[in-house]
């Protein structure tokens, strides 16, 4: 199985990093598809175009291409928005694919509606397809309840798409659980694949040249908190974390990462406009410093410029910012929660604690700043773990080991001798176009 088309509806590998919908999954679908083309195989990634200047193929890096699109206006539209869009994102994926005339092996989708194209993909091109599906609804729904936005039908689809789909990847024994208990997922057909860090991105670095270099200051300890402004994220508990810090006596500094654009404007990141009243509520205004989004390349420095790593999400379905953390020798202090809980060992690499819980947030980074030897030691802990476990070519080595394992079940369900190469029978929209909503074709 060496031709593998991946479908990241809203998360494109070329994207800016930071912005509300740019985040883990952007990272994980760009460093899977580098680190299999890699191991020779040939990766697509089809991705919706939101800019009328991108280019319909991208020849990214040897062995990958980027495929943009027709879904929807050729502008920024938020992922919650973008279901009425999929039938389209199917249409125009197919006939792409059948001018290109390339055979795909497998589909791997990413998210939900990326995981509809391909179930639809698979009745008409008779494709088999994989799914990460990097949030589950469901989950959501419990930690978000009326804030959230998506339509109602995505538990529906994902509910279908867990029965349809050929495999499931879980990126966590908490994301299989979910699986499992919520929508009733075939164990069997369940693997757990974690997400990864890029050693030659993320490695310890000098603490004061790396502050130097980011114009930090060289007194005080510095708390990091990274990653896209969203209120799920939790950086309020964080702020008020950081308060109870300062009354307490102690001194600390904290540097919050992320934004939709490269400035603290509250007009262009409302969330860091929410933020700031309460850090003014905190009285801890001047303690906090907020960047803006920055680029990939600036973030090593941040971490490595930081004494503790923050990250307190409601609920988080991996997180690769502790792995990142953890490669640059710093210890991660984080929510007891999905995958967070998977890859930060507590009272080993750092600690967990309850989401939305300041008090004690604060007594687990107190307890850290009075101790430099206990930070040292934890950030030596979640170095060697990191590299033990969550390095990308570790991740996929396991995913080569899952396609595998498709394509021998296919083989022995003798499945291959139906399939229908594009090439050989090209779709017709003309013909007969299947509905793309499950409910529809569901027996």
């Amino acid at each position: 199985m060496k031709r593998i088309a991946f479908i990241s509806e809203h998360a494109s590998p070329l994207a800016i990093l930071g912005g509300v919908d740019n985040g883990g999954q952007n990272v994980y679908v760009a460093e899977l598809a580098r680190a299999l083309a890699a191991r020779g195989y040939e990766i697509d990634v089809y991705t919706r175009k939101d800019h009328h200047q991108q280019a319909r193929v991208v020849d990214w890096q040897p062995g990958i291409r980027v495929i943009h699109i027709k879904a929807g206006p050729e502008s920024i539209v938020e992922k919650e928005q973008l279901l009425i869009h999929m039938e389209e994102f199917r249409n125009d994926m197919i006939d792409f694919i059948n001018r290109d005339r390339k055979q795909y092996d497998l589909i791997h989708a990413h998210f939900f509606m990326s995981a509809l194209v391909a179930s639809s993909l698979k009745k008409i091109l008779h494709i088999p397809y994989t799914v990460t599906f990097h949030a589950l609804g469901l989950v959501r729904k419990l930690h978000q309840q009326e804030a959230d936005r998506f339509p109602p039908e995505r538990c529906m689809i994902e509910q279908f798409v867990v029965h349809d789909a050929d495999h499931i990847i879980a990126e966590c024994p908490q994301d299989r659980k979910d699986l499992i208990r919520l929508y009733s997922a075939d164990a069997k057909k369940i693997t757990i694949v974690p997400c990864g860090f890029n050693p030659s991105e993320f490695q310890p670095y000098d603490r004061n040249a790396a502050r130097q270099h980011l114009g930090l200051p060289q007194d005080k300890p510095i708390l990091l908190q990274l990653g896209r402004m969203v209120p799920r994220k939790g950086i309020d508990t964080v702020i008020r974390a950081l308060g109870c810090l300062l009354k307490a006596g102690e001194k600390a500094r904290l540097v919050i990462v992320g934004g939709n654009d490269e400035s603290d404007d509250t007009t262009l990141t409302p969330e860091i406009g929410r933020l700031k009243k309460i850090a003014c509520d905190e009285n801890v205004q001047d303690d906090i410093l907020f960047t803006g989004r920055k680029s990939r390349h600036l973030l090593k420095y941040y971490y490595a410029a930081a004494d503790i790593f923050i990250t307190t999400p409601w609920y988080e379905p991996f997180g690769i910012t502790p792995l990142e953390a953890m490669a640059c020798g710093i210890p991660v202090v984080g929510s007891d929660t999905g995958g967070i809980k998977y890859s930060v060992a507590n009272g080993r690499t750092g600690f967990l604690v309850p989401a939305k819980d300041f008090n004690t947030l604060a007594e687990k980074i107190g307890h850290l700043i009075k101790d430099p030897g206990l930070r040292l030691s934890m950030g030596r802990r979640g170095l060697h773990r990191v590299h033990s476990l969550f390095t990308w070519e570790k991740v996929a080595d396991q995913m080569c080991s899952v396609y595998t394992g498709i394509e021998t079940s296919l083989r022995r369900e003798r499945l291959y001798s139906h399939r229908a190469f594009v090439h050989d029978r090209p779709y017709s929209r003309t013909i007969s176009t299947p509905p793309l909503y499950p409910a529809l074709y569901i027996p």
